[in-house]
């Protein structure tokens, strides 16, 4: 089997995991008594990206191949998950959950194993690249935007599947059991995790660097890579990326509750639009721009360099938030929520791939595993923690649950959250130069 679509099939697997649940969420927290702990979920994805990617970085560098490490923790992942389907099942469809401190126990445990698997993928597929004489900066996008393509496949799925009777259907009209309601789309992350732990050890082998005979225990244990911190190119992009980071799960903890809050609108035109009524599909936009965006950091990382690219990437985040800030499900509002999809490509891709791009440019083979994961653990793990949170704590003081629905003073919130984006990428502009610095 030709190795690029094995390695396509091992991105879209990864990312179709994540995308079961990660964006509608949300709508099943509301309806399970969680509401008010949105943010507490997508925070716990940052607080186990503190420490989780760099140890399992570090037994992927030092101790277990990384695409068998990728299988364990997919295994221990989905295991954990469908644990909290289980929950969902035995409180019913539309109760509340009876025992939520397990549910959320459980939840925190999948996401814990998940987590480093982002940075594990990535080691894995530089790996077996290189192995193979092929270049990861002409060839690794078009590998990595299958993974993309399997987030917005489940994406699709999650919001037209209706659960029903022990069965499903699909359909685009507006349906409380749909799965972005209910607590199966927990079950279909859970199964794709097993099949791509089992499909990991189909992979070739990425065998491990020689260890040294006479290394510290520093070195032993992968620490090693924090010493990229003494380089100030490589403090001030890892330091940024924990600032940029904050943005990343803002609209993906709020965007779906966002737009299906106009549900509960007393114009009629916009609580019975299409966008309303499927805010999964339309958010969807997002990823298929994220799509298109992979491949085209080839050509924008040679022409313009990390400091550029990294630039449109916090500024499109100011669109991203403002155009949310501004429109609504209807004609012409709606216009704005595609166009903040659209721009969230380049948002998110023009930082993250890139990134990992050029973490594993500047690092030497020995710690390749262990940056990756320090770069996730800045990203999604420091940044995206303290951010998510923030942003839960300003929701929550402009908005409130009401009839099933999140809402309140929607168009401050998204508009605070751009102003943070500006000051980010204007910051970034006047203190890096990484073509100055040795």
């Amino acid at each position: 089997m030709n190795l690029k679509f094995r390695l396509s099939l091992m991105n879209f697997l990864e990312f179709a995991v994540w995308g079961a649940y990660l964006t509608c969420m949300g709508n099943y927290l509301g309806i399970a008594g969680l509401g008010d702990k949105i943010s507490w979920f997508y925070a716990i994805q940052g607080i186990v990206s503190i420490f989780m990617p760099t140890l399992m970085g570090i037994v992927a560098d030092k101790y277990m191949q990384p695409q068998r490490a990728l299988g364990l923790c997919h295994l221990l992942a989905g295991g954990f998950m469908l644990g909290c389907w289980w929950l969902g099942i035995q409180a019913g469809f539309g109760n509340e959950l009876e025992n939520k401190a397990l549910f959320i126990a459980l939840y925190t445990l999948s996401v814990a194993f998940y987590m480093p698997t982002i940075a594990l993928t990535n080691t894995t597929a530089f790996t077996i690249l290189k192995k193979n004489g092929l270049d990861t900066v002409k060839d690794f996008p078009p590998i990595r935007v299958l993974g993309t393509v399997g987030f917005i496949v489940m994406m699709w799925f999650v919001n037209c599947a209706v659960w029903e009777d022990g069965g499903f259907s699909m359909t685009l009209s507006d349906n409380a059991h749909k799965f972005q309601y209910t607590y199966m789309q927990f079950f279909v992350s859970g199964v794709l995790s097993i099949v791509l732990f089992l499909y990991c050890f189909t992979l070739p082998e990425c065998k491990l660097e020689k260890k040294e005979t006479n290394v510290s225990l520093a070195e032993s244990l992968g620490l090693n890579a924090f010493k990229l911190f003494k380089s100030q190119k490589m403090a001030l992009f890892f330091i940024f990326s924990a600032l940029l980071g904050m943005c990343l799960q803002v609209t993906n903890g709020y965007a779906g509750p966002f737009i299906t809050s106009f549900k509960g609108s007393a114009d009629a035109a916009i609580a019975t639009s299409f966008a309303a009524n499927n805010a999964t599909l339309l958010t969807s936009i997002s990823q298929i721009s994220e799509a298109l965006c992979i491949l085209m950091i080839p050509f924008f990382l040679k022409r313009f360099g990390i400091k550029v690219v990294m630039l449109m990437s916090m500024f499109a985040w100011v669109f991203r938030f403002g155009f949310f800030g501004v429109g609504n499900p209807a004609m012409p509002g709606v216009i704005m929520f595609i166009l903040s999809c659209i721009v969230y490509g380049v948002a998110f891709d023009f930082f993250n791939v890139s990134g990992g791009i050029f973490v594993d440019q500047e690092c030497e083979p020995s710690v390749k595993a262990s940056a990756q994961g320090l770069f996730m653990m800045m990203t999604n793990g420091v940044g995206a923690t303290f951010g998510t949170l923030v942003a839960g704590e300003i929701v929550n003081h402009y908005c409130h649950w009401e009839n099933g629905f999140l809402q309140g003073d929607w168009t401050t919130c998204w508009f605070i959250f751009a102003t943070f984006a500006l000051v980010v990428g204007i910051s970034f502009a006047l203190v890096f130069h990484p073509e100055k610095t040795k």
